[in-house]
């Protein structure tokens, strides 16, 4: 039986304000990316979602961004090459600290918003990425969007680099994510998301919104935790893609 994993990023509500249902989420997705308290998620929202995805064999990563709460992490912000290494480490290592808490472990890194796009599409920026990654545990996976330089850089490197698509993302025909700032940036219907994630991953290939491919590995499939229609979103793409053979599964050992 074919497998493909299923990625949300969750933890991401802060005190006693929630965004997203990581409860509900984590009955459909196999890979949780956790926000590590700087775009949002807070020490007690970590812990609680560690101890839930330990319970539900779900794959725990860390999802480090800006530290800008008002922005959600979506914001672009100026840093020295020593200030970005600093941020990705201290993410990852309180990550790893919760996870090993929770007696779950911490499997992949996966960058979050601005940030991601940073170390996706600027050399340097994925360099200090990927070395933070290394210096803390190379064992670590590199979750990375497809067709990126981010990709390419982990490639040549000794990580173990896993590509992603989008299911609620629409892209342009550089196969990049089309900014939200334009309309139809973000898919909220869930039989359009299913129909768009079915079409790429049967097909091996990212489509861009004017029906343009480009061939690419797909490893996972990333439904942000943060939408309105979630958990709707979630469940149509799950459902087709085991309505077509294939079993929903981390792509890392969850212990």
């Amino acid at each position: 039986m074919k497998t493909i994993d299923i990625n949300s990023d969750m933890g991401e509500g802060f005190g006693s304000y929630t965004i997203g249902d990581d409860l509900e989420m984590l009955s459909i997705a196999s890979t949780a990316n956790m926000a590590c308290g700087f775009h949002a998620g807070d020490p007690l929202i970590m812990a609680t979602l560690c101890a839930a995805a330990k319970e539900r064999n779900v794959a725990v990563g860390a999802h480090p961004g800006y530290p800008d709460l008002v922005g959600f992490g979506r914001r672009h912000m100026d840093m020295s090459a020593k200030e970005l290494e600093a941020y990705f480490v201290y993410q990852i290592g309180a990550a790893d600290a919760m996870a090993k808490a929770a007696g779950h472990r911490l499997t992949h890194v996966k960058a979050h918003g601005a940030m991601g796009h940073l170390v996706a599409d600027d050399e340097d920026a994925a360099e200090i990425f990927i070395n933070a990654i290394r210096k803390l545990n190379p064992e670590l996976i590199l979750s990375t969007m497809a067709a990126t330089t981010l990709w390419r850089v982990g490639m040549q490197s000794d990580l173990r680099v896993i590509s992603e698509i989008y299911a609620d993302r629409a892209y342009t025909d550089d196969f990049k994510l089309k900014s939200r700032k334009l309309p139809g940036a973000v898919i909220h219907d869930p039989e359009q998301s299913a129909k768009h994630v079915l079409a790429m991953v049967t097909e091996g290939c990212i489509i861009a919104e004017s029906g343009k491919r480009l061939n690419v590995a797909i490893d996972t499939v990333c439904v942000h935790g943060d939408s309105p229609n979630a958990i709707g979103m979630a469940s149509a793409v799950r459902t087709a893609l085991e309505g077509v053979g294939y079993k929903i599964a981390p792509y890392a050992a969850t212990h």
